[in-house]
């Protein structure tokens, strides 16, 4: 059995899609969402869900201790669905290419420190873009510069908005994330 922690910031409309998608997978399951904020939604959604989660300090998440618990609790793979803080090399040491993001440009454009969310949608938008989308790559030490897996696109038309472009973008990751993440674990046979 692969085990999948989710690591999430926010509202987690990936990481509930991703959850529902593994609830009666027959060698994949999601086994913990781990926030790095206690506010953040997706406690509440991985609660409902029965999935077991917890918060961590960015203290925390920089100590190798971080790693070495994950990997005693028998995780597998890491999964980022919207998660914003740049990964330590001790993470992405303990699980090499085994860590996966999802990000809301068809990068390399719109990436990098600091693109998330609606800042990606409003820079896609001023930039007079005909087309966006998403890109699920692996982790490294950059921000958006592993390894694409997948690269889905929509159109950009005249009069979109940020929110409209959103909505789209939005469509895309719950269409082709969990479908990726189940490719990716069964192709790579840790």
């Amino acid at each position: 059995m692969y085990n999948i922690a989710i690591l999430a910031s926010g509202s987690g409309s990936n990481a509930e899609n991703i959850i529902r998608y593994f609830e009666q997978h027959q060698s994949v399951r999601v086994s913990q969402v781990l926030a790095n904020k206690p506010d953040a939604y997706v406690l509440e959604r991985a609660a409902k869900l029965h999935i077991p989660a917890r918060v961590f300090t960015k203290d925390e998440f920089t100590s190798p201790a971080f790693s070495e618990r994950l990997i005693q609790e028998g995780i597998t793979h890491v999964v980022l669905a919207g998660f914003l803080w740049l990964v330590p090399q001790h993470l992405i040491a303990a699980f090499p290419d085994h860590i996966v993001n999802i990000h809301p440009a068809l990068l390399p454009k719109y990436g990098g420190k600091g693109m998330y969310g609606s800042k990606v949608h409003e820079s896609v938008v001023a930039a007079g873009e005909q087309e966006t989308g998403i890109t699920i790559h692996l982790v490294n030490e950059e921000y958006d510069k592993g390894i694409h897996l997948l690269q889905a696109t929509c159109s950009v038309i005249a009069g979109d908005t940020a929110d409209a472009v959103a909505a789209k973008v939005h469509d895309l990751e719950y269409e082709h994330f969990p479908r990726t993440i189940e490719n990716w674990i069964i192709n790579t046979q840790s």
